[in-house]
């Protein structure tokens, strides 16, 4: 994180000259604040796996990731149609069941659920839901620059933690090249969620970003070995399901 955050901000400040846009005080205030919601929400979330069971902690965070745009979203007025409910609860099960990881690894090392380990979990899965409800509030016609002022507020988070934990900033040119990788597919994210935002229903566009750990646990098989646990195929069975369903809404 210390390498593809100071990056993804050169990445996105670049896309943003050449896409153009009318920027506002408002708009890149948005940002700014959605920016210190990520990286609050990156930091919470990556000190309780550190420390707790990921099969529950994961969950939690995934579950409010998802369902906090989702009701602001239908409160704001926001009507999907039939179709589009059914595929949005399914969704939010998806998520929950892909998200529920095995309890091997340093995770459970450090014991179970304690009830700071929770509020950690609950502040991570809110604050990654006012991640999304903010930058979903950023005026149409303002190019990538929010998205800039996102990025840099996240930054400015992370590191601060960094430096307050004693974090080594000496990097290996593999660790670095790695780190540029992951900055380019971070801003490809949250650039392609800002504009589906603009463009879509916020309680739409966010159910299917929160879907993004079944993404990960089929990375995860296909690439680096893992096996599934059976809770984990019935999400991404129906994670499938429930992309097919809001594709036709």
């Amino acid at each position: 994180m210390s390498i593809s955050y100071p990056v993804s901000i050169v990445l996105v400040a670049l896309a943003a000259v050449v896409a153009g846009g009318s920027p506002t005080v408002a708009g890149f205030g948005w940002g700014l604040a959605s920016g210190i919601a990520s990286g609050i929400a990156v930091w919470t979330f990556y000190v309780a796996m550190a420390r707790g069971p990921m099969s529950v902690i994961s969950p939690i965070t995934a579950i409010l990731a998802a369902a906090g745009p989702l009701a602001f979203g239908l409160a704001a007025g926001e009507q999907p149609g039939s179709t589009a409910l059914t595929g949005m609860a399914i969704a939010l099960v998806a998520t929950v069941l892909a998200s529920m990881e095995d309890e091997k690894g340093t995770s459970v090392q450090h014991g179970r659920l304690t009830r700071n380990l929770l509020i950690l979990s609950v502040v991570s899965g809110l604050a990654f839901a006012a991640f999304f409800i903010l930058l979903g509030q950023v005026p149409a016609g303002q190019g990538l620059w929010p998205v800039a002022a996102s990025r840099v507020g996240a930054t400015v988070i992370l590191i601060t933690a960094a430096l307050a934990a004693r974090e080594s900033f000496r990097f290996s040119r593999r660790l670095v090249a790695i780190g540029v990788v992951i900055a380019v597919f971070d801003v490809l994210a949250n650039g392609a969620f800002y504009f589906a935002a603009q463009a879509g229903m916020l309680s739409l566009v966010s159910v299917i970003a929160a879907l993004y750990p079944v993404f990960t646990v089929a990375l995860a098989v296909t690439h680096g070995g893992e096996r599934l646990r059976p809770v984990q195929m019935v999400g991404l069975a129906l994670a499938a399901v429930a992309i097919v369903l809001l594709a036709l809404a």
